[in-house]
C-alpha cells in the first residue's frame, strides 16, 4: 500500500424532507447572498426550486437564480454565472441538482475567486487558489460531485471536455434526501448507478499499492449499488434502494475508495469525457459502452485485480485459469450492465463515428492527458485510438 492523504469536510444531511434545513446550513457557513444554480425543468416540475426559494425568503436570505445546466455542462453557462455573481454580490453558491448543476457551480465558484480565464483550470494552465463557498441539494445519485474534489465542463469551441480538481471546490454541505432522486426517468437511474460503480472500478483496477480494507469497501459498494440498480428497474420508487444507491454515489467519489493505491487508472472516464464532448451522450452509458472494450484491452497487464474483481463481485466460480475467470468477470459485468438497459458497445450506444471522428477524440484525449494514461495498463495515442475503434 502507498501513503494517502484522506480529505473530505463536506457536511452530509441524509434523509427524507432535510432541504427544508437549507437556509440554517447557508447561515452556518457565512452565506448571506446566494446563487441557486440548477439545470433544466425537473426542477421547477417537481415544485422543488420554488420550495427553496420560499425557504430562503422566509429566512431573510437574499438570492438570485441562473438554470440551465445540462449533461455534460457548458462553459458559456459557466462565465455566465461568472458575471452574474460579481454583479450582484454573490458570496454563496447553491448548486440544486444533479452533477451537471454543482460541477458548473464549482466551476463559477472558481471563476468568482480566481483572476483571469477560469478554462484555465480546466485547461490544466494553472491552479485555483480559491472557490466561492457552496452546497447542494443533491437531485441525482450518479456523479458524487456532492462530496470530491472534482468537476467537469465542455467547452462548446471544439467540443473539449475536461475536468479539475481542486479541494477548494468541495461543498461545505450536502443535503441528500433520496425522495428528491424519484422523478428521474429510469435511463438516467441506470445512467447514475454506472457512473458511481466506475468512480469505484477506476481505483480498483490499479497496479499500485491495495489494502485489504480498501479492497473490501469498495467490493461492498459495487455489490451494494448492482443489487440495488436492478430494485430501481423493477421498483423506481423503492425508497431504501434509492437512499443505498444516492450514499454509495457519494462514497463512491469521495476517495474512500481509493486510499493507499496509486490513484487509480481513470482511463475510461478520459476515454468517455471525448464521446461525450463530441456527441453529448449521458455520461454513465458512454461509460458502460466503452468499459467492456478498455478491460479486455488491459486485463492480462492488471490479472490479479481482474481475478479479483471476477471473483469477489460478479460471483465467478474459480474454476480455469486466471486469465479465464478474468474475462469471465468481464463478461458478467457486461451482461449487468445490459440488465438495466446500459449499452455495452458504441453501436448500442447509438454511436457510429468516422476515421476521422476516432482519430479526433484519440488526439484530444491524449493532448487532454499529456500523452499518456492509466494504471493498470499505460495507454498512449494508438491504445486510445484500438479502444475507440473496438467499441464499435
Amino acid at each position: 500500500m502507498f501513503d494517502f492523504k484522506y480529505f473530505t469536510p463536506t457536511k452530509v444531511i441524509f434523509g427524507k424532507d432535510t432541504e427544508k434545513q437549507v437556509a440554517d446550513l447557508i447561515k452556518e457557513f457565512g452565506g448571506t447572498k446566494v446563487l441557486i444554480h440548477y439545470g433544466g425543468g425537473s426542477v421547477v416540475r417537481s415544485g422543488l426550486l420554488k420550495k427553496v426559494t420560499d425557504i430562503l425568503e422566509e429566512a431573510g436570505i437574499n438570492f438570485v437564480t441562473l438554470g440551465g445546466a445540462v449533461p455534460n455542462p457548458h462553459l458559456s453557462l459557466v462565465y455566465e454565472g461568472i458575471e452574474l455573481c460579481k454583479r450582484e454580490g454573490v458570496d454563496f453558491i447553491l448548486a440544486v441538482g444533479g452533477g451537471s448543476a454543482i460541477d458548473s457551480a464549482k466551476a463559477i465558484g472558481y471563476g468568482v475567486a480566481n483572476d483571469g480565464d477560469v478554462w484555465d483550470f480546466y485547461d490544466y494552465k494553472r491552479q485555483a487558489t480559491g472557490c466561492l463557498p457552496l452546497g447542494v441539494i443533491l437531485t441525482m445519485s450518479a456523479t458524487g460531485s456532492e462530496m470530491s474534489s472534482s468537476s467537469v465542463i465542455t467547452k462548446e469551441e471544439g467540443l473539449v471536455k475536461r475536468g479539475y480538481s481542486s479541494d477548494f471546490g468541495r461543498p461545505k454541505f450536502a443535503i441528500m434526501n433520496p425522495v428528491l432522486t424519484m422523478t428521474l426517468p429510469d435511463y438516467q437511474t441506470a445512467c447514475g448507478c454506472t457512473d458511481i460503480m466506475m468512480h469505484t472500478m477506476e481505483r480498483y483496477f490499479s497496479n499500485g499499492g491495495n489494502m485489504e480494507l480498501t479492497d473490501a469497501l469498495a467490493e461492498g459498494l459495487l455489490r451494494t449499488v448492482m443489487k440495488n440498480a436492478v430494485i430501481l428497474r423493477d421498483e423506481p420508487e423503492n425508497y431504501d434502494a434509492r437512499a443505498e444507491v444516492m450514499w454509495a454515489g457519494s462514497l463512491s467519489h469521495n476517495g474512500l475508495t481509493g486510499c493507499g493505491n496509486d490513484g487509480g487508472d481513470w482511463a475510461t472516464h478520459k476515454l468517455e469525457h471525448e464521446l461525450g464532448g463530441l456527441y453529448d451522450v449521458a455520461h454513465g452509458a458512454g461509460l458502460a459502452a466503452l468499459w467492456g472494450t478498455w478491460a479486455r484491452y488491459v486485463y492480462k497487464d492488471c490479472l490479479p485485480r481482474f481475478k479479483k474483481f471476477a471473483l469477489n463481485v460478479m460471483g465467478v466460480e474459480a474454476v480455469g485459469t486466471d486469465e479465464e475467470i478474468a474475462v469471465r468477470g468481464i463478461e458478467a459485468m457486461e451482461d449487468f450492465y445490459r440488465s438495466i438497459n446500459m449499452p455495452t458497445n458504441l453501436r448500442e450506444l447509438g454511436v457510429d463515428p468516422t476515421e476521422e471522428e476516432y482519430a479526433d477524440m484519440a488526439h484530444k484525449c491524449a493532448a487532454g492527458v499529456g500523452g499518456k494514461m492509466g494504471s493498470a495498463k499505460v495507454l498512449y495515442e494508438e491504445d486510445m485510438l484500438a479502444i475507440y475503434k473496438q467499441s464499435l
